[in-house]
Parts: structure tokens; C-alpha cells; sequence
């Protein structure tokens, strides 16, 4: 399981203090539940429903602290939004699924859909700190207070929830935030959603107000590069570079994709993030 991340005490938004996993008051359930594969972010290839051949009878991690070393940077940037702990601990009131084989399958369910709910959280919260977009505030609220509504649901009705019907919903309203918010930027950023850009220099660009939902940054060179109020939902920044970056006003950002990504000290962050253990305190050699 990833390591347990201490609240942000200045995190805007009164929900998202409490989206962080808390993974004391979990069964590992991140170990467990989610399906991957072989590759540069695991070593092995694990079913769904299947307990990683680390996961330790007391639910920790035998290789907690040596993640990387041993093939698998994508258990440490993995991040439950404090799905595991609510589904743990309220939806099934702290019954385990190691001491109550028979309702593993339902827990595990619970959870996939439980983690899209509390992600969904997230960005809500975010947004209704987007002074900007104040027009879509009750929409926002709304929204929240619903998805709220259906974290508190019985095993039973999460299981069967229509979760993808009620993210496009919410997307929506998320973009038209979105929107609203890159509107006050100091540049009309460009519209680059879903672009692949792999391996890209963009050290020291100008990327503020742009639209990056879903563009692939894999190793890309953000070296300080101004991301204020861009739009990042879903960027998948594996191994890009950061390093003296500004993120500081970036939408939608979360810690997994900071996790994801290099960096140093001199990357400025959002509040509501904190600084990845693995980043080096000054660029990394050869970077300026």
C-alpha cells in the first residue's frame, strides 16, 4: 500500500483534508482490488481480487520501502482519495475481508467504485475554490452534496451504482469550471487536450490557461514551464520534469500525478500537495 500522507492543514476546501488514504484504517484494499500488469510501473501481473504476493497478513506492504527498487513506482504514486478507509471502516463498519472471506468480492467492488466517487470529490472541492467560476458555484455544490449522498450508500446500492453515468455528469460541470477559471488567465492557452506529448522539451513554456485534460507528458521536459491555471484532469505525467515548474495555481492537479512525475524544491505547488519523498531538494544533475 502506498505510504499514509498527512493531511494538508492548508488545503482550501473543506473536503479534501479527508481524501487522503489512511491506510492504518484500511485492509489493504488497493493491494487487492485493482487488476495490472507487467510493466515499467509493476513488476508482475496481478488479477482483480487478487492479494499482491506482498501484501502481509497485518495489510502492509513487505516492500513499503523499497517500492521502486523493486519494480513497482506504481503502488507508491497510487492514490485511493481515502476511498479505502471509508469502505473499510463505514461502508462495512471495519469487517474484514480476510476473517469474512464471503463478503470479498462485494468489498472490492465497493472500493473501484468507491475511489471514482471520493476522485470526483476531489476535483468538486477543488473547483468550488475557483473564484472565477463563482456562475457554476450552486451547480458545484449541488453536485458535491450528491456525490456525497452516494458515498454513504449500503454495500448493496454502491455495487450497482451507474458510477461512469454520474462522472459524466459531474465532468461536465468540472469543464465548464474549467473553463471559467482559464478565462482569467494572463494568455489564452491553447486547446491541447488529449495531445501526445511524449518526451516533449517544453522547459521554461509559457502553458498557462492551456487545456491539458488527458494529454499524454510521459517523460516530458516541464522544466520552468508556467502551468498556472492549466487545466491538468488526467495529464499523465510519468517521469516528466518539473523541476522549478509553477504549478502553484494549476487546475485539477492531484498528488498521484505529482507522485508520478520528477521535480524538485523549486517546484511550487498547490497548497492542498506536498513535495513527493522520491524528488531530489535541487535539480537533478546535468539540469539547470
Amino acid at each position: 500500500m502506498p505510504e499514509p500522507r498527512p493531511p494538508a492543514a492548508s488545503a482550501p476546501g473543506g473536503h479534501r483534508a479527508r481524501l487522503r488514504a489512511d491506510c492504518e484504517s484500511c485492509f489493504g484494499l488497493c493491494c487487492v482490488a485493482p487488476a495490472f500488469s507487467a510493466s515499467a510501473d509493476f513488476a508482475i501481473d496481478k488479477g482483480a481480487g487478487q492479494a499482491c504476493p506482498h501484501l502481509r497478513r497485518d495489510f502492509r506492504c513487505a516492500i513499503h520501502d523499497r517500492l521502486r527498487q523493486e519494480g513497482f513506482p506504481g503502488c507508491g504514486v497510487y492514490d485511493c482519495f481515502g476511498a479505502g478507509q471509508q469502505v473499510a471502516q463505514v461502508t462495512f463498519g471495519g469487517r474484514d475481508w480476510r476473517r469474512e472471506p464471503g463478503i470479498a468480492g462485494q468489498m472490492f467492488q465497493v472500493f473501484t467504485v468507491m475511489r471514482q466517487l471520493h476522485e470526483l470529490l476531489w476535483y468538486l472541492s477543488e473547483a468550488l475554490t475557483l473564484k472565477r467560476a463563482r456562475p457554476v458555484h450552486r451547480d458545484l455544490s449541488r453536485a458535491l452534496d450528491e456525490a456525497e449522498r452516494l458515498t454513504r450508500q449500503g454495500p448493496g446500492a454502491l455495487a450497482e451504482l451507474d458510477v461512469a453515468a454520474h462522472q459524466r455528469a459531474v465532468n461536465t460541470l468540472l469543464l465548464r469550471a474549467s473553463e471559467l477559471a482559464r478565462a482569467g488567465a494572463r494568455r489564452t492557452g491553447a486547446d491541447l487536450r488529449g495531445a501526445d506529448l511524449t518526451g516533449r522539451d517544453l522547459q521554461g513554456a509559457d502553458l498557462s490557461g492551456t487545456s491539458l485534460r488527458g494529454a499524454r507528458l510521459i517523460g516530458a521536459d516541464l522544466r520552468g514551464a508556467d502551468l498556472r491555471l492549466a487545466d491538468l484532469t488526467g495529464a499523465d505525467l510519468r517521469g516528466a520534469d518539473l523541476s522549478g515548474a509553477d504549478v502553484s495555481r494549476t487546475i485539477f492537479l492531484t498528488q498521484s500525478q505529482l507522485d508520478a512525475a520528477r521535480g524538485d524544491l523549486r517546484t511550487r505547488l498547490p497548497p492542498a500537495l506536498i513535495v513527493p519523498a522520491h524528488w531530489p531538494p535541487t535539480a537533478m544533475p546535468g539540469h539547470s
